[in-house]
């Protein structure tokens, strides 16, 4: 159950629900509200299509390209560490995913599906959480109805996101936003880590 938890935790982070709302906001400003409704719903399937597309397929991409499990989770490690670190240090989710906002007519795709859910970060989190070297079927099949959970939420805060500003306010979604960078880069470091030691371990 505490793995249960902790992948949710993980996935919550990653994906950052909360700053995608501001993103939700301005992408729907001119919308009415049946059509924000249509707009927060078709963003979070392409999102989940997107991130089950690479649950399934990243791993065989990855093996046809005969990269070994130790440098995945390395130079996966080090790009999400530098996506965390743009949560962190930079203008935050929110400010950096408005300003790509130039075709309202799309803004389902682009930039609520991806990048603000199926970001990079997310996309290469659920390739390193389904590694067929490191769990099985089952645990696979956990950790992608876990995804679903987290873009379900998703969803929901985007159909509640006009109330969950008015309580939270831009300035405390970019806070949160922020920590969620920390525990990402956490994660990151992690697996950096662990790749290292087990590259390290076969040399020996």
């Amino acid at each position: 159950m505490s793995e249960i938890i902790t992948t949710v935790l993980f996935l919550f982070a990653v994906i950052d629900p909360l700053g995608s709302v501001p993103v939700y906001l301005e992408a729907t400003k001119k919308f009415d509200k049946a059509k924000k409704t249509r707009v927060a719903i078709r963003a979070t399937l392409i999102a989940f299509s997107i991130l089950l597309f690479f649950i399934v397929i990243g791993q065989l991409i990855l093996e046809g390209m005969e990269i070994s499990l130790d440098a995945f989770q390395i130079s996966g490690g080090v790009i999400l560490f530098l996506f965390a670190l743009t949560m962190i240090f930079g203008d935050g989710k929110p400010s950096q995913e408005k300003s790509h906002i130039d075709d309202y007519k799309h803004v389902a795709v682009f930039p609520l599906a991806i990048p603000s859910i199926a970001s990079p970060g997310a996309i290469m989190a659920v390739v390193l959480m389904t590694n067929n070297n490191l769990y099985t079927i089952k645990e696979q099949i956990i950790t992608t109805i876990l995804v679903l959970v987290v873009i379900g939420l998703t969803c929901l805060l985007l159909l509640a996101a006009n109330v969950v500003q008015k309580r939270i306010g831009e300035y405390g979604i970019t806070v949160i936003s922020k920590v969620m960078g920390l525990i990402l880069a956490s994660y990151a470091v992690q697996s950096i880590l662990t790749g290292l030691r087990d590259f390290f371990t076969v040399l020996n």
